[in-house]
């Protein structure tokens, strides 16, 4: 082929995401010095790992087998509160699934965990946040 007959190609640079994390505050007020830091996906854990570990300690809480105060660090006090009130409500540990997950944004995760109670099947959603170096967890719905 003729080099004036080749199509030109543009190499186009590979654009920063213009969308970040604003953490979940759940109403609270903060000094602006001590507010929640937003913090990369990049600088945190292995997501999946992470995400299997939380959501087995949630399992085996609701069934009464595991202290709440072990996941304290790893939940918003909101969260905290709601699987505090659960610990204990479940007569069986749930057994894992599957795990989808997804990244809207740098430093948020949201997944959907399947989980079998006995014969029932239902799904767990949880949705992280990367602040102040870790992942939190803002939001654990059981379906």
């Amino acid at each position: 082929m003729l080099e004036i007959f080749r199509p030109i190609v543009e190499e186009h640079e590979k654009q920063k995401a213009r969308l970040y994390l604003i953490p979940s505050t759940f109403d609270d007020e903060f000094d602006p010095d001590f507010s929640p830091q937003p913090t990369s996906a990049s600088d945190l854990p292995e997501l999946h790992e992470w995400t299997m570990r939380f959501v087995v300690s949630v399992l085996e809480i609701w069934a009464g087998r595991r202290s709440p105060s072990q996941l304290t660090r790893m939940c918003h006090r909101k969260i905290f509160t709601e699987l505090h009130a659960r610990a204990g409500t479940f007569k069986e540990v749930g057994k894992l699934r599957t795990i989808h997950q997804s990244e809207p944004l740098d430093g948020i995760c949201e997944s959907v965990v399947t989980v079998r109670f006995g014969e029932r099947l239902r799904a767990l959603s949880v949705r992280f946040e990367g602040v102040d170096n870790r992942w939190l967890c803002t939001a654990l719905d059981l379906l």
